[in-house]
């Protein structure tokens, strides 16, 4: 199995196996472009895509009208695709900043800003194994998110651009590959449940009054010259309960309550690698569930791990001042 380049370096990060309408990519040096050649047997709608080892970077929408609003609702969107390894999933509320220098990220830049209202999709390639014999690497297309570029700083070698997770989306087909990855994409949200509206409610007031005392906790604790007083919780939180940007579908932008589910799903300052890691699986489980009650008790249970965490940390630097 042969790992791709890039072609973009992640500078920071701010703020199993449900198949997201998977698409298998298969790695070949000699082919040169992505070709459909036949349609996976499963319950999702996907594609198997041949793509050569230097392809990889990191259909016509439905739409209805809403009879009292009179705005139309696109119910798939066809953007640029981004991908990056399984240890880079970005969830909704999230940001993160890339340095794009590559000509054909460049390129997916510009055609985001200029005609897709600044949006593209953020998406995981997982290998898979098909078989021992394989001679291809083989990927599945997982953990769509939808993104907005908030600010583009432009540098003498490519850009610097901080992007957002919005919401999550699944890949229903590749539409092309040159000069870089696009598909067309549908929006996945949680299942609403009347029944639990109450208890979302208070959970929701629970888990913002806990991110909100984690985030004064953080700023206490020593850190780095070049941190930020603002923490990557906080920062989140703030988006989510934002009204939704105009340039993004509604569609696409997930509820309130979904929003701040996600908000608490964000690395606290001083976590050590193991954490980084327990994060980066907490926001795979976040991205898979379907429930929204299900997602805030996870988000709770890994704010108060991080209290706690945090908590320590305070205690050993008091010792060390002294």
């Amino acid at each position: 199995m042969k790992w791709v380049r890039y072609g973009l370096r992640e500078i920071a990060s701010k703020g199993r196996r449900e198949c997201m309408d998977s698409c298998r990519i298969d790695v070949s040096e000699e082919l040169g472009r992505y070709v459909a050649t036949e349609q996976c047997a499963c319950s999702v709608v996907a594609y198997w895509v041949r793509v050569p080892a230097t392809s990889i970077p990191g259909g016509s929408n439905v739409r209805v009208v809403k009879q009292r609003r009179l705005k139309i609702i696109a119910k798939s969107l066809d953007l640029p695709l981004l991908p990056f390894s399984m240890s880079e999933v970005l969830v909704p509320t999230e940001s993160k900043t890339l340095h794009l220098y590559e000509a054909r990220y460049l390129a997916l830049l510009e055609e985001s800003m200029k005609r897709k209202n600044n949006m593209f999709v953020h998406f995981i390639l997982d290998p898979i194994s098909i078989s021992e014999k394989a001679t291809e690497a083989s990927f599945a297309a997982r953990y769509g998110c939808l993104v907005l570029i908030e600010n583009v700083e432009r540098l003498d070698i490519g850009a610097l651009v901080s992007i957002r997770g919005a919401g999550r989306v699944k890949i229903s087909r590749f539409l092309g590959a040159d000069p870089y990855l696009s598909g067309e994409v549908r929006p996945i949200q949680d299942r609403f449940n009347y029944e639990s509206s109450n208890e979302i409610t208070s959970e929701i007031s629970n888990l913002k009054e806990s991110i909100k005392n984690l985030n004064s906790l953080e700023i206490k604790l020593k850190a780095p010259e070049d941190s930020l007083l603002q923490t990557r919780l906080l920062n989140s939180l703030k988006w989510a309960e934002d009204e939704p940007p105009e340039e993004c579908e509604e569609s696409f932008f997930p509820s309130l309550q979904e929003r701040l589910s996600f908000a608490a799903l964000q690395p606290v300052s001083g976590s050590t690698q193991s954490e980084l890691s327990r994060l980066q699986q907490e926001k795979l489980k976040a991205m898979d569930i379907k429930d929204t009650m299900e997602r805030l008790k996870l988000s709770m249970g890994l704010i108060k791990e991080n209290i706690s965490s945090i908590a320590a940390k305070l205690a050993i630097q008091s010792l060390d001042i002294r």
